[in-house]
């Protein structure tokens, strides 16, 4: 059909096509999500295949409950035993809700419905920090509660970003009345699990060269200035203070310390600092988009590595598990805000699977039952 001026006129329906097939070219990041056409073997992994220790998990209001479903789940992972790194509970200000009953009663439970299968770090109250008798209350807490079963020490990211002193100043991981903490749990024998910051990303622009652009988008109360509160370089060189400072504690310095995107820093670092290991939750994504070089860096440095996995979904260990143990390639992660690319497996050798899987933390963290492991 033509018009007066000899074009052709669209009718209704071509102009409905036609705008349909021009929206059909555009969509947002979070809607592409096209199915691989690769065809290559396939491996997926529901059961690990050593026992494992998860050294990084939060389970909280334990009860009966609870703790039946969690062993159910463990025993359909092979997970031997979960470190639950939530001990206590705090206000968002790091004030102490009944801590030390709640961690007592939490132990009692484990011990009562699941004995052996459970291990519980504790935590550090910041309330009234800054006060004259803050570090002698402090450190005889700390004393009570490893007394009472607790076999660890879990610092939150908080501390660095959102701890106040009792004049609201931000404090630091290396403050000064933090030392006899460090130090104190070199004396029991017991692991400091320190988170310090967020990835480094959150501090830079959020545009188009964000990597993790997704994320922050998704969840905006996750982006920072570049001084809010600090800089994400000055808080991470506070951590590393503390590491080259007590150097007879025993650091597991959580989610590699935001250095699995790169290793040659990652192998600097544990070189440096002997006392100090990574744990690997959250950030299996990185090494599953670099396969050679993790595999290369967990061989080098097996004695140093754990296993772990932070926010607990038992389908979601089976991305660890597939990423660790087979070679499958272009593979998907569970999570596109963290990683929108796909995973390819490590293939690591079995006896580095056992030190990552369990025998580092069988050396690290005390009061593991041993029995449970084949060796």
């Amino acid at each position: 059909m033509k018009n007066s001026f000899g074009r052709i006129a669209l009718t209704p329906l071509l102009i409905v096509l036609f705008n349909y097939s021009l929206m059909a070219q555009e969509m947002d990041f979070e809607t592409y999500n096209p199915k691989s056409t690769l065809v290559v073997p396939e491996h997926p992994v529901k059961r690990a295949k050593f026992p494992f220790v998860d050294i990084h998990s939060h389970q909280r209001n334990v009860n009966e409950p609870l703790i039946l479903k969690l062993i159910g789940e463990m025993d359909e992972i092979n997970m031997a035993t979960m470190v639950n790194l939530s001990g206590k509970r705090f206000s968002r200000i790091g004030g102490d809700n009944n801590g030390q009953e709640y961690l007592n009663s939490m132990i009692n439970a484990f011990n009562t419905f699941a004995p052996g299968r459970f291990i519980v770090f504790t935590n550090l109250s910041f309330a009234g920090f800054g006060e004259k008798d803050w570090k002698e209350k402090a450190v005889k807490i700390l004393e009570e509660d490893v007394k009472n079963g607790a076999n660890g020490l879990k610092i939150f990211k908080s501390l660095g970003l959102s701890v106040t002193d009792i004049h609201g100043k931000r404090v630091p991981i290396n403050h000064p009345d933090l030392d006899v903490i460090w130090a104190k749990c070199g004396e029991l024998g017991i692991p400091v699990l320190i988170h310090a910051a967020d990835p480094a990303p959150f501090w830079e622009p959020m545009d188009s060269n964000n990597e993790r652009w997704l994320e922050l988008k998704l969840r905006p109360n996750r982006k920072r200035g570049a001084n809010n509160p600090a800089p994400f370089e000055q808080i991470i060189a506070e951590q590393h203070g503390i590491f080259e400072k007590h150097k007879n504690t025993t650091f597991i310095n959580a989610h590699m310390g935001w250095m699995a995107n790169d290793l040659e820093k990652a192998a600097k670092h544990l070189d440096k600092y002997p006392n100090v290991n990574f744990g690997i939750a959250a950030v299996i994504a990185e090494f599953g988009r670099q396969p050679r070089a993790a595999k290369k860096f967990f061989i080098e440095y097996q004695d140093r590595i754990l296993f772990g996995k932070d926010a607990y979904n038992k389908e979601e260990f089976y991305t660890y598990f597939r990423v660790l143990e087979t070679e499958d390639e272009y593979f998907p992660y569970y999570k596109k805000y963290h990683a929108y690319w796909r995973m390819y497996g490590l293939g690591l050798p079995d006896e580095v699977l056992k030190k990552v899987y369990y025998k580092n933390a069988l050396r690290i963290v005390p009061n593991i039952d041993r029995s449970l492991f084949p060796e």
